[in-house]
């Protein structure tokens, strides 16, 4: 089967090369930007990848919602099985993507838009097929991991461990996405609506790791705990979804606190399978080029989707998400919170929480900096 390939930066240029040595698998055609077809294998027109008969499939590797989505759709209504990394474009447009898919007889697949090389949305969706998906979550977002690991272990501030990944290439140079746990909030959206039939698009909640100090780590890390920027998806008591993303503090003895550098670890729990975890690359060239190519051979053996035809939209409820939290705000906002302990120093109040909701702690943190409040907060996982 012929891939056309759309897009050239980072990962198209692995998927391209990777291509010439796939069984089953041709190189073809890579759409580019006019101007830089400055070899024959390079296009500029979508039209000369539509039109081409022998391009049985296209793996888009361009990022963002649009001109992406746009090609997708025309790919499909072309006859192309489709492709892609693309978690900002599943996202929004996944239940759309899986609708047009179904009616034009193609493939619609996207592992390697979460977890990168780690097989985590493959793996949930045969999992599905046979068992009840209790759980699902883990550290799916390499750049944060690799910060986090470093103010931890070597004892740096936010501001170098940010520099020295950008310069490493683990982020980009707007990390906005990364650090504010967006990114790892679209995964677990695509977790959700493979093991749920449910895309969650709304109430959904996502702190990132841009308010954690040298200070707070020092602090909890005298206490005996390690950070991770931690998602979580499951089915919610009325049977809809929860899906969120935030900082969460670990015992040693926690798997997570294993997941060094930039490695990501996704996990789910089967009623029958119970906890299954997956480590690996969740970035890079290679490790997401093996996993486009880890769907694309999976079209040669017949897969089609990753959603299900009953596959929908709908809102996340996480009221019913419950634990107590370690916050670090003024001191004189410090009754603003259910404390179960409260330590004050130079104007600055560090406490736990009373067991309370996700949606309720996230909701009283953004009341906080409305204020002007400058807050740090996470999880407790004993």
């Amino acid at each position: 089967m012929k891939v056309a390939v759309l897009g050239y930066g980072t990962v198209g240029v692995g998927v391209y090369g990777m291509l010439a040595n796939a069984a089953g698998l041709e190189q073809g055609p890579v759409l580019v930007r006019p101007g830089k077809e400055n070899e024959p294998f390079k296009v500029s027109s979508l039209a000369a990848i539509l039109e081409d008969p022998t391009v049985g499939a296209v793996a888009e590797v361009m990022g963002g919602v649009e001109p992406a989505f746009t090609y997708a759709c025309a790919a499909m209504r072309a006859g192309k099985h489709f492709v892609t990394s693309n978690k900002a474009l599943v996202a929004a447009k996944g239940v759309e993507l899986n609708r047009l898919a179904r009616e034009q007889g193609v493939a619609f697949l996207f592992s390697a838009a979460c977890g990168g090389a780690v097989p985590f949305l493959h793996n949930l969706a045969l999992a599905r097929e046979s068992d009840t998906i209790l759980s699902l979550g883990g550290i799916l977002n390499g750049t944060t991991n690799y910060m986090l690991d470093a103010m931890q272990r070597l004892g740096l501030d936010y501001a170098d461990v940010l520099a020295d990944a950008q310069r490493l290439g683990y982020a980009e140079a707007d990390p906005t996405a990364d650090v504010s746990g967006l990114d790892a909030l679209r995964k677990i959206m695509l977790a959700c609506a493979v093991a749920y039939d449910l895309l969650p698009t709304e109430g959904l909640l996502n702190e990132g790791i841009e308010s954690i100090t040298a200070a707070d780590v020092a602090h909890f890390q005298a206490r005996g705990y390690t950070c991770r920027l931690v998602v979580s998806g499951g089915r919610s008591a009325d049977g809809g979804v929860y899906a969120y993303v935030e900082p969460v503090l670990l015992r040693a003895g926690s798997p997570e606190c294993s997941v060094l550098e930039n490695y990501n670890m996704a996990r789910y729990e089967g009623q029958c399978a119970g906890s299954i975890v997956l480590m690996g690359q969740g970035a890079g060239r290679w490790p997401t080029a093996s996993a486009v190519l880890r769907d694309l051979s999976g079209i040669l053996r017949g897969e089609r989707s990753m959603f299900s035809a009953a596959c929908a939209e709908g809102a996340a409820d996480n009221g019913g998400s419950v634990h107590g939290y370690y916050v670090r705000l003024p001191a004189a906002l410090a009754g603003a919170l259910p404390a179960e302990s409260v330590e004050k120093e130079g104007g600055i109040a560090r406490l736990i929480t009373a067991p309370m909701s996700v949606k309720a702690m996230h909701e009283a943190v953004k009341a906080l900096r409305a204020q002007g409040a400058a807050v740090f907060f996470a999880a407790i996982k004993e």
